[in-house]
């Protein structure tokens, strides 16, 4: 804590300094981003966490754990309109909040190269991503997303797969 208690003013300091004297913007980056980075470090709670293979590993295996999978973040809207739309229709989910992982935000850099988003939420339902929170409101709108569900449904039910939803899905007859 020493040690972070010296570096803060220093960046103040600096930061300040450099505003006074109206230093063009590069300059003040150039003279400030190594405090920042000092100061990231020593707030961390640790160094490195997963590395991006783990990470990678780790989302390949709760989707294919888990018939539905939401990585999401806790105070997203779109999160929740995803959710939403898995409550209204019974379905059981997993979710994973990456805001509240510690690894959340590699996580969502693997995310982002085995979907090509790095936007959240990232659904996916039986093993394939199908987007985010309004694309999955727009298949169930659609009725597309109730079938993908009922593909997976007896595997979930099979395994005692748990997650977030409330209750087992049922598929309406």
């Amino acid at each position: 804590m020493d040690r972070l208690s010296k570096v803060i003013p220093t960046c103040l300091t600096t930061a300040t300094s450099y505003r006074s004297e109206k230093s063009p913007p590069h300059q003040i980056y150039k003279e400030i981003f190594p405090c920042l980075v000092t100061m990231g470090n020593l707030t961390s709670s640790h160094p490195r966490g997963l590395s991006s293979t783990a990470c990678l590993q780790y989302v390949q295996d709760v989707v294919s754990q888990n018939c539905v999978v939401i990585f999401s973040k806790t105070t997203c809207p779109y999160c929740k309109m995803a959710k939403n739309v898995f409550n209204e229709i019974g379905a059981t989910y997993k979710v994973i909040e990456l805001d509240e992982h510690n690894d959340g935000r590699s996580l969502q850099e693997a995310l982002a190269q085995m979907t090509g988003a790095r936007t959240v939420p990232r659904v996916f339902v039986n093993g394939h991503c199908i987007g985010g929170g309004s694309d999955t409101k727009q298949l169930h709108q659609q009725g597309k997303l109730v079938p993908l569900i009922e593909q997976c449904a007896s595997c979930c039910a099979a395994t005692g797969s748990e997650g977030s939803g409330g209750r087992q899905f049922e598929a309406a007859k």
